[in-house]
């Protein structure tokens, strides 16, 4: 029975590692950390299939402690307690090197437990995550590592895999075995930076393909069917998801529609469209706000039409929300005035409401007491000078007139009815 492929053409040594150039480039600080011997604990971070796993094997091989590996989604304390216990015996002389998948799985409690270990030295971690370490690893066992980034693989790099997959396959085939010309860049590209990922779909390309004519050809067209929705990487509540949310708003803040299309489809590809929606609907008020104010409402029908209608239809008034947010000229006037007022009411300035401005109340003989407070309809323009501020912010400013035409519009109205700047 054949190993599968993806395990069988693991790389044994640095320079067989594709990608991440900024961990493993000559001169680089993991590299040199590699080759000599390092002992020194460390947490890779980054999305699968980038060699995380590669890596430790290949620091695995350099030192002479024990490697021992556990993946925290199965592994339980015990696991822990049986590994330590190796420490000093015949079974680990030179010390344990723990390989620890998926670490966010490990409670604060199992993370503690390797703590005593890391500080003595005979126990050296390598944690590898998909999240955020900073958000899932226990901030004492986090100062007592080095963090490393592992980055999706480019095309160009993954590429490199997939031909020595292929030809693994060749070799592996009772049949010739050939392709088309881009059959491996496609299926490179198709991968979304997972090389894992990639090999997989070269193994099962060959298992599928028909070898009718004494041969076996691999088309593009197949290649393509194989590798179908894997170029995306999406984690629903997952940093993958955050990062996508944030580009989306950003491409939109940064009135460039492109972009902004581009994410949209990447969550309507994950059949993801609260995420999207609620980007949408956030950035209609703060980036755009008051320099066109009817987007909100434009963007609210487009939103429950969406909603409404469901995918696959759903994109087209999404759509239609992200090109309207991107092209319109923007304000953040809305967000920064509420943000200077909030930021006074959460530092305790307040202050009494104006007695002009609180509701009418009755005294002890069930008079209406008066409160002086001044109608503007009453007056010339609908506007009277009064003071709505409390006292102790009678001066504040909170609203800035952004530099749109609306806002300015809106300025010089009132310039005209109050008499002076506003």
């Amino acid at each position: 029975m054949n190993r599968p492929l993806a395990d069988e053409i693991r790389p044994k040594t640095i320079e067989e590692v594709v990608g991440q150039r900024h961990l493993l480039a000559p001169g680089a600080l993991l590299r040199r950390l590699i080759e000599n011997g390092t002992e020194a604990n460390m947490v890779f971070y980054g999305p699968p299939g980038t060699g995380k796993t590669t890596i430790a094997n290949i620091i695995a091989e350099r030192t002479r402690k024990t490697l021992y590996r556990l993946n925290a989604t199965t592994a339980t304390l015990q696991d822990i307690k049986d590994i330590i216990a190796d420490m000093g015996t015949l079974l680990a002389p030179g010390g344990i090197l723990l390989y620890l998948d998926e670490i966010q799985y490990f409670n604060k409690k199992q993370q503690q437990s390797l703590l005593e270990f890391m500080e003595n030295g005979s126990l050296t971690l390598i944690a590898s995550t998909t999240e955020n370490p900073y958000f899932y690893v226990y901030g004492a066992l986090l100062s007592r590592s080095t963090v490393f980034e592992f980055k999706p693989v480019s095309p160009e790099e993954a590429q490199k895999a997939v031909l020595r997959a292929l030809e693994v396959e060749q070799k592996r085939s009772t049949l010739p075995l050939s392709w088309e010309e881009g059959v491996p860049l496609q299926i490179a590209t198709a991968c979304g930076g997972d090389v894992r990922k990639a090999i997989n779909a070269v193994e099962l390309l060959c298992q599928a393909s028909p070898g009718e004519t004494g041969s076996v050809h691999l088309k593009k067209e197949d290649a393509l069917q194989v590798a179908q929705r894997s170029a995306m990487r999406y984690d629903k509540g997952g940093d993958a998801m955050y990062d996508m949310a944030s580009a989306l708003m950003k491409s939109l803040r940064g009135s460039d529609p492109d972009a902004a299309l581009h994410y949209l489809a990447r969550f309507l590809e994950a059949g993801d469209l609260i995420t999207p929606c609620r980007r949408l609907l956030c950035s209609a008020s703060e980036d755009v706000g008051m320099a066109y104010p009817q987007a909100i409402a434009i963007v609210k029908a487009c939103v429950d039409t969406a909603m409404q209608l469901g995918l696959p239809e759903a994109q087209l008034p999404l759509a239609q929300a992200a090109i309207l947010l991107a092209t319109a000229p923007k304000s953040n006037s809305v967000v920064e005035g509420i943000s200077r007022a909030w930021k006074d009411v959460k530092t305790g300035r307040t202050g009494d409401i104006p007695r002009e401005l609180q509701n009418v109340h009755v005294d002890s003989t069930g008079q209406e007491r008066d409160q002086g407070y001044l109608y503007p309809h009453q007056f010339p323009g609908h506007w009277v000078h009064q003071q709505y501020l409390p006292d102790a912010l009678k001066n504040a400013k909170y609203y800035e007139w952004g530099d749109n035409k609306t806002e300015q519009a809106a300025r010089a109205y009132w310039e005209k009815i109050k008499g002076g700047p506003v």
